[in-house]
C-alpha cells in the first residue's frame, strides 16, 4: 500500500470517527466509486487513483497537501475556500498523469474560472522520459511576448510543477522563475515572493524595458514552477572554421594598421614640438 493511500485512509477513518459518513459503502457512494473496489482499497489490495483523491477533495474536503506529502490537516479548513483552486488533470491508461499543454490560443479561457475538466481534457498531453515529470501534476505553457527575453523567447514552452497553494509562502523562491495564473491571465515571469509579510509577490521581466510590478495574493489561482524549457530548433548552419580564421585575421591586420598609423602621428608630432 502506498504513503498516498495510507493517508487517504487516514482521512477517511477520521471521517467515520467524526460521524460525517456511516460506513464504508456511504463513503463510496458519496464519491461515486464501487464499494468493491473501495473494500479492495481498505484491504490493500489497491491503491487510490487520482480522480478518486480529487472527488473527496470536492465533496468532503480532504486536503490534497496531507494526502500527497503528509504535512498539515488531514481536512482543508473552511479559511481556505477562497484561495484553493482544484486542478483537472488527464491520466493514461496505466493511471499516470499526463502533461498537458496550454497554448496561447487557450491560455484565456484557462484563466477565466474554475477550470471545467472537460476544457482541460480536450487540450493536447503528451509525456517525457525524465523521471521528474512522472510524480506529480505537470502543464505545459507557450510563451507570449518578448517580456521574459533573454532567458525565454516567444514560440519557447515551458514544462511547469504545479505548487500547492498551502505552500505559497514558504515555497515559491525568489528569483526563480513561474507560470502565474491570475483571474485574468497567464503569465510567466520572474518573482520576489512577498507574501508573508505584504501579502503580494512581486513579477519581475528579464527583459528590462518591462518595469516589475506588484500582484495581490488573493489575484492568484495557479502556481507552476518551471522546470524544462523546449525551444523551437533553428536549421542554421555554424560559421565554417575558415571563416572565422578570416574574420580573426582581418581584425588583426586592422588593428596592426591602427597602431602603425599612432606611430607615424607620434613622430610628426615629436618633429614639430622640436622645431
Amino acid at each position: 500500500m502506498s504513503p498516498v493511500t495510507q493517508r487517504f485512509l487516514h482521512c477517511f477513518l477520521r471521517l467515520k470517527d467524526e460521524g460525517r459518513v456511516r460506513s464504508a459503502r456511504a463513503f463510496a457512494a458519496a464519491l461515486e466509486y464501487l464499494p468493491q473496489s473501495w473494500s479492495e482499497v481498505m484491504n490493500g489490495r489497491r491503491d487510490v487513483t487520482i480522480d478518486l483523491i480529487r472527488r473527496a477533495v470536492e465533496v468532503f474536503e480532504f486536503n490534497p497537501v496531507y494526502i500527497f506529502t503528509g504535512e498539515g490537516e488531514f481536512f482543508m479548513g473552511k479559511q481556505r475556500g477562497g484561495g484553493f483552486r482544484l486542478v483537472s488533470v488527464v491520466s493514461a491508461e496505466k493511471a499516470d498523469e499526463k502533461i498537458v499543454h496550454v497554448p496561447v490560443a487557450a491560455q484565456a479561457g484557462y484563466a477565466e474560472g474554475f477550470v471545467e475538466v472537460e476544457f482541460v481534457r480536450d487540450l493536447p498531453t503528451f509525456s517525457l522520459p525524465d523521471y521528474r515529470f512522472k510524480l506529480g501534476t505537470h502543464r505545459c505553457f507557450d510563451v507570449a511576448g518578448d517580456s521574459m527575453e533573454p532567458t525565454l523567447f516567444e514560440g519557447d514552452r515551458v514544462v511547469c510543477s504545479f505548487l500547492e497553494p498551502d505552500l505559497w509562502e514558504t515555497a515559491i523562491k525568489n528569483s526563480h522563475v513561474y507560470v502565474l495564473v491570475t483571474r485574468a491571465d497567464v503569465v510567466v515571469k520572474r518573482v520576489q515572493n512577498h507574501l508573508r509579510d505584504r501579502s503580494e509577490i512581486a513579477l519581475v521581466s528579464d527583459n528590462q524595458y518591462y518595469k516589475p510590478f506588484s500582484l495581490p495574493g488573493d489575484e492568484l489561482r495557479e502556481v507552476w514552477q518551471v522546470r524544462l524549457k523546449i525551444s523551437p530548433f533553428l536549421n542554421t548552419p555554424p560559421a565554417h572554421q575558415d571563416d572565422l580564421t578570416d574574420q580573426l585575421k582581418s581584425l588583426q591586420d586592422t588593428i596592426r594598421a591602427q597602431s602603425m598609423l599612432i606611430d607615424h602621428l607620434n613622430q610628426k608630432v615629436e618633429k614639430l614640438g622640436k622645431s
